[in-house]
């Protein structure tokens, strides 16, 4: 756990608050943004990063999930339900994305050998650990049978999920990323998904085993603390507890070669989804 310490102390984090951006602002631009700052922060252009984002009414789909028997039937269902879709870059299965939900991605130069898959995540529940310290609960990281786009890093209270983690590595940057559901209900989140899988698989056999989920294993933290939070109040302990971590924290713009790189990495997320949808 103390590699993944060392992690989150980095000299200098770079904030990039994008989660006040509002409904106009898309996950493709999201995921292109990230793999960006993986390319400029492997580069050394950058100093570690913590991205801050914010996406409404979106559902982000895993690669498997393309490969449901009824996708489009899924698909229509979500349409229905007044949500927009995308398929990510990075691993796992369907997650919602809501105001309620708030994504953090950590982006640190990758190690000469290739960082440990595990101290990226464990350097994430780390700081979500520390971030509700002044709370009496555990904060667990094991997968929670039940919940959507389960992993051995779910972040739960009791038994509840609130937060999944993920990871990416593009050029020489990894992308540690989270969603954290604050406000809301966790079960309609699950109830979302749930239907999804329903009207995209039906009774169809396949080959791999998508998730049956059980909506009750899922809540959002102020469900759980039973504390009236909200994004904006999570942004504050986030902020308070990297510095308390010993970093300076410092804006920058995008440079010219970063708005470039993140050209092409957002056309390139247009491409695949055109791909796979």
């Amino acid at each position: 756990m103390d590699e993944a310490l060392q992690l989150l102390r980095q000299p200098q984090w770079r904030i990039l608050d994008q989660s006040s951006l509002g409904p106009q602002f898309q996950a493709a631009q999201s995921f292109a943004m990230d793999d960006m700052l993986c390319t400029s922060v492997g580069a050394h252009m950058s100093p570690a990063v913590m991205r801050a984002w914010v996406h409404h009414r979106t559902i982000s789909l895993g690669i498997q999930d393309t490969k449901l028997p009824y996708l489009e039937d899924g698909l229509r269902y979500l349409e229905s339900a007044g949500y927009r879709y995308l398929v990510r870059n990075s691993g796992g299965l369907a997650v919602v994305l809501d105001e309620g939900v708030l994504n953090l991605s950590l982006v640190v130069p990758d190690t000469e050998k290739g960082m440990d898959i595990h101290r990226g995540y464990q350097a994430m529940w780390k700081l979500v650990q520390k971030m509700f310290a002044d709370f009496p609960v555990d904060i667990e990281a094991r997968e929670i049978a039940g919940s959507y786009c389960p992993g051995s890093y779910d972040l739960s209270i009791a038994g509840k999920k609130f937060a999944g983690i993920s990871q990416r590595r593009v050029r020489k940057g990894v992308a540690v990323q989270i969603y954290l559901c604050i406000t809301g209900s966790g079960a309609d989140r699950a109830q979302l998904v749930r239907e999804f899988y329903k009207c995209g698989k039906k009774s169809t056999e396949t080959k791999f085993q998508y998730p049956l989920i059980i909506p009750e294993v899922m809540a959002s933290l102020s469900e759980l603390l039973q504390e009236n939070l909200t994004v904006q109040n999570v942004m504050l302990r986030l902020l308070q507890t990297l510095k308390q971590l010993g970093g300076e924290l410092i804006s920058m713009p995008l440079t010219d070669q970063e708005t470039q790189w993140y050209g092409q990495y957002y056309e390139r997320m247009l491409a695949r989804n055109q791909r796979f949808l």
